[in-house]
């Protein structure tokens, strides 16, 4: 029996960025609001001390900062006709566990989608007509654009502190920058990173082939700065400890260096940790949320009741917690029909290593430490001819060459013994790769479902996911890998060493832990599980937030996106919702 706990304004399901966004502004405007994180509490001090972060075997090859499967963990399969098996460790994709969520983790890779990635099958319907998209591909426009997003986008970049240079203000192309971005008000917070051998030598063969290199945007701070809300970051030491790793120098951007601070201690602010949250409860009509039910640490269960629940967690558990929940119908692929658990997509990647007879040293380096091209991202460029939709963009990163998993050498090159030593001897430091970083459309056969088989802990079925690459990804991947090919070529190496990614998808080695859609939003409830605003179209006070949203995925990295949305809905739930309680769309 759960033990029924006194009501709260607004409870908040994860205590990650969105969360810690949404508690910062809804406590502004007068709520009370509690937040409840499955994982354990951290913050700068102490747990990402620089004498003890800095471990490449319990954080990146432990997983010492993400959720356990042996606690929570999801089915798969590649297609619908084959029997989806428990994910029993961690691979492609890597959920956080515990306060800060994945902003923990991230690398600060702080990137804004393009104006058509919004309008995605408008846009391809207007310039190449509804016969260019695939009958199974179900991509759709999101219901915002750009512009309504720009504010927010900027707003999100000042939280960051984030490094860059602007290649478009005001509509005015800036010398620089990324000449393919949409218009910005004004220019980053923070000038770029400082670059290494890797961007420079980038920057020298991409201008070479043609192409338009530029500083990647990143919410590694370059300098001592203050944000909005009066915190202070330091600037980034390059020690080559982002990806996977808290920063112990406040110098990546994470709910810990930006918004703790200020949220923490709020008279109108909670958070309890070790509270998995099982259900969202729903009353009678199943059209309004009464609370959540949750389980502690000590396996005790609570209700929770609220008057607005706010899903905050990743996306794959936004989206089962909504089936468990029953929340919106759900997606029945088959019949084209439902909205729960449709239009799930990922990320594809492939590289290019590259072997010089510089001194790179690659161990020097920042989580978006990167100089990229934009030539092939979105519709930067002509699809016609290639017949594919979508691309991405190619960067030459130096995150840290953490010496347990970076392991760059020649093809052909043993994989242990003398010879392999010896290669990595040799190339520790005279190599860097070139990577190519892609969009996912949606398709009828990708989606997540509840599993008829296995449960967890708490009798709920385990989320399934049912996805393979199709031909477009692959066609589109490998375009990008041959772009960087030709500016691997005009590096003159010594070597150089291909890695197209290929069908089918393998749930097994690391790739990118960008999931998204599976509550995706719009303004056809037919076709959407929340409105443009993150609502439920069914259960008016339960909003989702997330990359869960997104109708498909572009070929940048999600966070930047992610927080422009969070500060869109905050406002839409200050300005609109708390006025006048209820449908912020109608139906019709």
């Amino acid at each position: 029996m759960a033990t029924r706990l006194p009501k709260v304004d607004c409870v908040l399901v994860g205590f990650g960025w969105t969360a810690s966004i949404l508690a910062h502004e809804l406590t502004e405007a007068g709520l009370q609001v509690l937040a409840l994180e499955r994982g354990g509490f951290r913050d700068t001090v102490p747990d990402f001390s620089t004498t003890f972060i800095q471990d490449e075997l319990r954080y990146a090859v432990r997983n010492g900062l993400f959720e356990e499967p042996e606690r929570e963990t999801l089915t798969f399969r590649n297609k619908t006709s084959e029997t989806a098996l428990p994910m029993r460790q961690l691979g492609s994709f890597r959920p956080a566990s515990g306060a800060g969520g994945a902003g923990v983790h991230w690398n600060g890779q702080h990137w804004r989608f393009l104006p058509t990635d919004f309008l995605q099958r408008s846009h391809i319907e207007q310039r190449y007509g509804r016969k260019f998209i695939p009958d199974d591909m179900t991509i759709q426009d999101w219901g915002v654009t750009y512009e309504d997003l720009e504010p927010h986008f900027d707003a999100f970049e000042y939280l960051c502190g984030t490094s860059g240079r602007a290649g478009n203000l005001g509509g005015q192309k800036q010398d620089g920058g990324n000449p393919f971005e949409a218009a910005r008000r004004r220019d980053y917070p923070n000038p770029p990173l400082k670059r290494g051998l890797a961007q420079v030598k980038f920057d020298e063969a991409a201008k070479a082939v043609g192409f338009h290199p530029f500083p990647c945007p990143a919410s590694n701070t370059s300098r001592a700065y203050k944000n909005p809300l009066g915190v202070e970051m330091g600037a980034c030491t390059y020690c080559g400890y982002c990806e996977w790793f808290g920063c112990g120098n406040f110098s990546k951007s994470s709910p810990q260096t930006t918004i703790f601070p200020v949220l923490i201690g709020k008279d109108g602010f909670e958070y309890r940790v070790r509270c998995e949250v099982t259900r969202v409860d729903l009353d009678k009509s199943k059209t309004h949320a009464t609370g959540v039910t949750y389980v502690d640490a000590q396996g005790r269960e609570f209700e929770q009741p609220a008057d607005l629940v706010i899903l905050c967690a990743f996306p794959t558990h936004n989206v089962h917690l909504l089936l468990v929940s029953g929340i919106g119908k759900p997606y029945d692929p088959q019949a084209n029909a439902g909205v729960t658990g449709r239009n799930y997509a990922y990320q594809i990647t492939s590289s290019v290593d590259v072997f010089v007879d510089e001194l790179v040293n690659p161990f020097m380096g920042a989580g978006a430490l990167g100089q990229a091209v934009d030539d092939f991202n979105g519709d930067n460029f002509d699809h016609g001819p290639e017949n594919f939709i979508g691309g991405g963009y190619l960067a030459a990163w130096t995150t840290g060459g953490r010496p347990i998993l970076q392991s760059h050498v020649p093809d052909g090159t043993p994989t242990w013994g003398s010879g392999w030593k010896k290669a990595m001897a040799d190339n520790y430091l005279k190599s860097l790769s070139i990577a190519t970083h892609g969009s996912v459309m949606s398709y009828r056969d990708a989606y997540l479902d509840l599993d008829p088989t296995y449960r967890d802990v708490y009798g709920n079925p385990l989320l399934r996911l049912t996805f393979d690459y199709h031909d477009n990804e692959i066609r589109m991947s490998k375009f990008l890998t041959d772009k960087a090919e030709m500016i691997a070529k005009a590096m003159k190496p010594r070597a150089m060493h291909a890695k197209p990614r290929k069908a089918p998808y393998s749930i097994v080695p690391y790739q990118t832990t960008h999931n998204t859609g599976g509550a995706i939003m719009g303004t056809d409830p037919r076709t959407s599980v929340v409105n443009r605003y993150l609502q439920s179209w069914d259960v008016p006070n339960v909003f989702v937030m997330g990359a869960s949203a997104f109708p498909q995925n572009a070929g940048y990295n999600p966070t930047g996106t992610v927080g422009a949305l969070t500060y869109w809905a905050a406002e839409a739930i200050r300005k609109q919702y708390l006025a006048k309680p209820g449908p912020l769309m109608s139906k019709a």
